[in-house]
């Protein structure tokens, strides 16, 4: 297969196009203003995505509207990133922002999405990108020039099937995830927060949960310093249900001739993954070794409470791993979440450019702690979400990591087409 990769350009198989280099007003709702940030990592995130009116869409897409399987990337600041146009997606690209549409006849946008988040490719877009005083970017009237090296198209549409079944598997983790989150979120509210079972019972009404959690919750609420809480349940501070260790400054651990560890900052937790991160020497202290299901809590800069699920890692400064030995691991990571809110609006009344908290404002962040019986029966309905969130988060990252490897191996024909078809469970 190798000898028969044509040598070509992008020009030659595709339309290039950019967006204006400006921004409309932004609006609540309407059609989809398409900017960096709803890219991520090879997909169309719409949750961080803005939107504009009518009015602006039909000026903002006088060069190009988008349309299903045209693939959009950036070309400023968050170089590398591309994703392709699903069908029934309404939008219009932002500033930063081009697109390729593909001539059918020549490529497979599915393939040629894969090949632009390949390594060959992303190679050539570091070769040929420019680092300015404030972003780095490629130049566009030089995009059409830059060279590709594709397969026959049937080729290419196997490959993309091959690869796009790993990417559906994914995806459907990542919706399942997103359904988990919010159902534990949701019955940690309604528990912890509104009292709804409690208030039921006082009420004479039912609660609908099964009798033996039921017969758990009180009927009534008492005083206490934070209000009116469910009788029997106590006041802690956050930072006595759980251990908030600092990370360490790994700078002073240089990687050397031993076992080494990604360092992973805050960088790292915003993506869930350590490709690119620095290294440090290996021989640190069991208690600073991040694991997969971790909770790490970032406390400078860009405030996240996550469940780490990118593989062993070393805890740098700036983060928390909270653990503790008293209580389930949902428990103190729902009510860190609980607060997060609040953190975030402690950090932005800091007057220095990188908000953060200190450990007091732990001590002041209250929690309400039910009798270790209903702590117990909570963790056998809300611990099997946490886990399987962590399951599917784990199996996505090695999908990922296969989906990645198997691309330049394919494309050298190291691997045969139908070979890995059957392996990976996609049907020809």
């Amino acid at each position: 297969m190798a000898g028969r990769l044509q040598e070509t350009t992008v020009g030659s198989v595709c339309k290039a196009f950019d967006g204006p280099h400006a921004t409309p007003t932004k609006r609540s709702h309407g059609p989809v203003f398409l900017g960096i940030t709803s890219l991520n990592k090879g997909r169309i995130d719409l949750a961080g995505s803005e939107h504009l009116s009518e009015e602006d869409f039909a000026k903002w897409t006088r060069r190009v509207t988008p349309r299903t399987g045209d693939v959009v990337f950036s070309y400023e600041t968050k170089l590398g990133e591309a994703a392709i146009i699903p069908e029934g997606l309404r939008c219009c690209l932002g500033r930063r922002m081009a697109l390729m549409r593909p001539d059918p006849a020549k490529a497979d946008s599915r393939f040629l999405l894969y090949y632009y988040l390949g390594p060959e490719f992303q190679d050539v877009i570091r070769e040929r990108t420019i680092h300015g005083s404030t972003v780095d970017r490629i130049a566009l009237i030089e995009f059409p020039k830059f060279p590709l090296r594709l397969p026959p198209l049937r080729e290419q549409k196997a490959i993309a099937h091959i690869l796009g079944t790993l990417d559906d598997k994914i995806e459907l983790n990542r919706r399942i995830n997103a359904t988990l989150e919010e159902m534990a979120r949701a019955l940690f509210k309604s528990w912890f927060v509104d009292f709804d079972p409690v208030r039921a019972k006082s009420e004479g009404r039912p609660t609908g949960l099964p009798q033996e959690i039921d017969a758990l919750f009180p009927d009534s609420l008492q005083d206490s310093e934070v209000g009116a809480v469910p009788a029997g349940w106590v006041v802690r501070n956050l930072d006595e249900i759980a251990i908030y260790l600092n990370g360490l400054a790994l700078q002073k651990y240089p990687s050397g001739d031993g076992p080494t560890l990604p360092v992973i900052k805050i960088a790292q937790l915003r993506k869930g993954a350590t490709d690119g991160a620095d290294q440090c020497n290996g021989d640190l202290p069991s208690e600073y070794i991040i694991k997969d299901g971790d909770v790490l809590f970032s406390w400078s800069g860009s405030l996240e409470v996550e469940l780490w699920c990118g593989g062993p890692g070393a805890l740098n400064q700036h983060l928390f791993k909270v653990s503790s030995d008293q209580y389930p691991q949902w428990f103190y990571y729902l009510w860190t979440l609980q607060h997060l809110p609040d953190f975030r609006q402690i950090a932005a009344g800091k007057a220095t450019t990188m908000g953060h908290i200190q450990r007091g404002h732990l001590s002041a962040a209250q929690v309400l702690v039910p009798p270790r019986r209903l702590v117990d029966a909570m963790t056998e309905t809300v611990a099997p979400m946490v886990n399987l969130i962590i399951t599917n988060r784990v199996e996505s990252r090695t999908l990922a990591t296969l989906r990645d490897t198997l691309l330049p191996k394919l494309l050298s024909g190291e691997l045969r087409v139908n070979d890995v078809g059957r392996a990976v469970g996609a049907d020809f």
